[in-house]
């Protein structure tokens, strides 16, 4: 079943958000694993989606991170951007998050999640906005309010944030 949305109800979703989360691998990043000689791996992230984010903080709209895997490239990028909700190492994100919001007493249907895998899916179908990148998975994707045209780590969270920008109140 698709959920995309009308204009209308997913400018209404938009306008309710305090809160937006971005998983990592294949949302913040295109979801490539770089290795160098020794094991080590490399994240790469889109500068055009961080200023996106610094963005939705300028509007009032917090971000976090909500990520399956751990990586100090990931923290560091948290960090630089103004980041500091950030979970990771997350295996069931829904669980994670809802006693997050119990904790902080946050309404989760004023947050949104941007994921794109089926550890994601739960997650997304218990806030008030949920989007996805197009080369998510197809169960994903018949979940989510809204599609980006751009993929991971290549503008999508920066368009995400241009919409949640242009419908805030």
């Amino acid at each position: 079943m698709n959920k995309i949305l009308n204009k209308t109800e997913l400018c209404k979703r938009l306008m309710k958000l305090e809160w937006m989360f971005f998983d990592v691998d294949g949302v913040l990043t295109d979801g490539s694993l770089y290795y160098g000689k020794n094991g080590e791996d490399f994240k790469v992230f889109n500068s055009l989606d961080g200023h996106g984010i610094k963005q939705l903080f300028l509007i009032g709209v917090r971000v976090g991170i909500i990520s399956g895997r751990d990586h100090p490239g990931t923290r560091y990028r948290a960090k630089e951007l103004g980041i500091d909700t950030i979970m990771v190492n997350i295996s069931n994100k829904l669980e994670t998050f809802s006693n997050w919001t119990k904790e902080k007493k946050i309404n989760p249907k004023n947050c949104g999640h941007m994921g794109d895998d089926i550890a994601d899916l739960d997650l997304l179908n218990n806030i008030g906005f949920s989007a996805s990148v197009p080369n998510a998975i197809q169960e994903v994707k018949n979940s989510v309010h809204y599609i980006s045209e751009l993929h991971g780590g290549k503008g999508a969270v920066r368009e995400v944030c241009d919409l949640i920008l242009e419908h805030h109140e």
